[in-house]
């Protein structure tokens, strides 16, 4: 058996670093497009989570599509920030072959709304309990403009400063108070479930909150569904309404909790196909 020491993993490291620059430069210099595919049945349709969560989020919806024929892709939404989680998923779906379905859910319906503007591959636009933005808008602002949330901020927010190498605090990630979370965002799923997803919860930067929507929404040239929870307990149903109004959304209400996708994932996997298959 071959030992791997310490200076061989830092020579196979560089080495690994020196190929994906010259690999990257490369396309860099040859004008890169978006990957396409040649021939595709279904389109590919792409999941993106929100705040507080990760692609497991997913898992059930996944399951109902790949048993469809669908090839589903689950993007790890970085919650860094509207703008610059926007542009990692632009420069994602770039990998995508072929005609794309993008997913979002809650604060991934901001990002999904942003990074699809000016992609031609992107064909329908899909809101799960999600924001659906016009430009300048914030999650904030839009989480406040209708009574009914029950995410205070200042009650229900674990805080964790974000530091400089110097100690200097940047910004902030903001968790939900795990004994609070059942309740609140995991409304509807079973104890032991929610247990699971407050314990594994990923946090969005306090600066998230406050940033506009910064690109023409993705909406206005794309088709779009929308399912609205009507027990949501983040984003106000209300709300929810008003802004699948605005965007023109195929609207489908479903008695379900924020996590719909959880709690119920067959109705989302039939908006999501519904989108699919509209021409």
């Amino acid at each position: 058996m071959r030992t791997i020491t310490k200076s061989s993993w830092a020579v196979a490291a560089a080495a690994a670093v020196s190929l994906l620059v010259l690999t990257f430069t490369g396309a860099t210099n040859s004008g890169a497009q978006p990957a396409t595919r040649s021939a595709a049945a279904k389109p590919t349709i792409v999941l993106v989570h929100g705040a507080w969560a990760d692609g497991s989020s997913w898992a059930a919806v996944t399951k109902n599509l790949q048993s469809k024929g669908f090839t589903v892709d689950v993007e790890a939404n970085p919650l860094r920030g509207v703008k610059s989680d926007a542009a990692y998923l632009r420069d994602y779906l770039t990998t995508v072959p072929g005609p794309i379905v993008l997913v979002g859910h809650s604060y991934g319906g901001m990002v999904i709304t942003n990074a699809a503007t000016g992609n031609p591959n992107v064909k329908k636009l899909v809101y799960i309990n999600a924001f659906i933005p016009q430009q300048g808008d914030t999650v904030d602002q839009l989480n406040s403009a209708q009574p009914g949330s029950a995410l205070d901020p200042n009650t229900t927010i674990n805080v964790v400063p974000i530091r400089n190498a110097d100690g200097t605090v940047v910004d902030a990630d903001l968790y939900i108070k795990p004994a609070l979370f059942p309740n609140i965002f995991a409304a509807g799923v079973s104890a032991q479930k929610a247990a699971v997803l407050a314990a594994g919860q990923r946090p969005l930067t306090h600066s998230a909150l406050d940033e506009a929507s910064p690109n023409t929404p993705a909406w206005q040239t794309i088709p779009s569904w929308d399912l609205i929870g009507t027990a949501d307990r983040v984003i106000p149903p209300a709300e929810q309404q008003v802004m699948a109004a605005r965007a023109g959304a195929h609207v489908l209400k479903v008695d379900a909790p924020h996590l719909s996708m959880v709690s119920d994932p067959d109705a989302v996997t039939s908006l999501i196909t519904l989108a699919a298959a509209h021409n």
